[in-house]
């Protein structure tokens, strides 16, 4: 009964946390036709400095930790390899089966739910903050070794479909992987977070980062947020036209996929001693699902696929559930688990 206490409460908490607040706002600021249009460059100059702050933050925390932390983050990174080709691997056996679904168009959908949401990792970070549950800095640098794998599995997957479709011209080519992932770690939401890691790591941007990057974090969250919800409610329609089977199974996905996060994370904690805040952090991190640098790499790898199932499924139901439900489930969870 306090577990359910608690969990409530976190909902509660979630939705009145200043991040939400602002998905609320600008979902109900689309929803009711407002004029309220931010440019595309504050939108890219947003997720860079949120991704910059958060690679910095991890390289330093690496280059405190010396090579014990590069070990550390060895085999936590190795899971989440692991994971984003799991969840992939899952929606072809799952939604991909489905009557009435294309295969194309889920693998679309299971790429960018195997994928990362930058928003949630960075609602994660904070509610753990809040709660006081300390996590190892370099684990929100974990990012890329779930998004790229799931992303290319993903186009790899949904190009074989196509290949055995009688009906289809499209022609599976080795050559796409290279180019997927070439795209993938290319794209401007993986280099910032790479650049800041990699500044953190060789550098010394302490002073730069605690008077700029750290500061300005929960104000460009804010920011992120209501585009996210402004997005969210303009493929609320076409998610609906797509079918019901893409609205259940961005109900129950990111619980889904959560519990294999927080599943591997319980055997990295007892490989090698991750941090039950580290658990808690890679179950969001699984749970999420990704609105930054997913949605550019299907339409390029996978150009037959619908945007209306795969971009509504992930940005007009999958974000908000993971934001205002598996973020305060998980760290309950974790709380309840860890006995925190």
């Amino acid at each position: 009964m306090e577990d359910l206490t608690g969990l409530l409460g976190g909902i509660i908490r979630e939705l009145q946390s200043p991040a939400m607040a602002f998905l609320i706002a600008g979902f109900f600021l689309a929803f009711f036709k407002s004029e309220l249009k931010l440019p595309e460059a504050i939108y890219n100059f947003t997720i860079f400095m949120l991704l910059m702050r958060i690679g910095m933050a991890g390289g330093l925390e690496i280059k405190e930790a010396g090579i014990a932390g590069l070990a550390a983050m060895a085999i936590p990174a190795l899971f989440c390899v692991v994971i984003g080709v799991a969840i992939v691997l899952l929606g072809s056996l799952t939604l991909a089966k489905l009557p009435g679904i294309k295969k194309d168009d889920a693998m679309g959908t299971a790429g960018l739910f195997g994928a990362v949401s930058g928003a949630t990792l960075m609602a994660g970070m904070l509610a753990l903050e809040q709660a006081g549950i300390p996590f190892e800095g370099w684990v929100p640098a974990l990012y890329p070794f779930m998004d790229i794998p799931a992303l290319i599995t993903a186009v790899i997957v949904g190009n074989l479909y196509l290949r055995k479709s009688s009906k289809s011209g499209e022609k599976f080519n080795l050559k796409i992987v290279k180019s997927i992932a070439r795209e993938s770690i290319s794209g401007f939401a993986i280099s910032a977070m790479i650049v800041g890691l990699l500044l953190g790591i060789f550098t010394s941007p302490e002073k730069v980062f605690e008077g700029f990057y750290d500061p300005l974090f929960r104000g460009f969250l804010s920011i992120l947020m209501l585009i996210l919800g402004m997005d969210a409610a303009k493929h609320i329609k076409s998610l609906v036209s797509v079918g019901h089977w893409y609205v259940l199974y961005a109900l129950l996905g990111p619980f889904v996929h959560g519990f294999i996060g927080f599943g591997f994370g319980y055997l990295a904690h007892l490989l090698t001693g991750l941090s039950p805040g580290g658990v808690i952090m890679l179950a969001i991190i699984a749970a999420s699902n990704s609105d930054i640098s997913g949605p550019p790499t299907i339409r390029g790898g996978l150009p037959s696929a619908n945007p209306a199932a795969y971009i509504g499924a992930s940005t007009s139901l999958g974000t908000p559930v993971a934001l205002v439900f598996c973020v305060p489930f998980f760290t309950t969870l974790g709380m309840a688990v860890f006995g925190l």
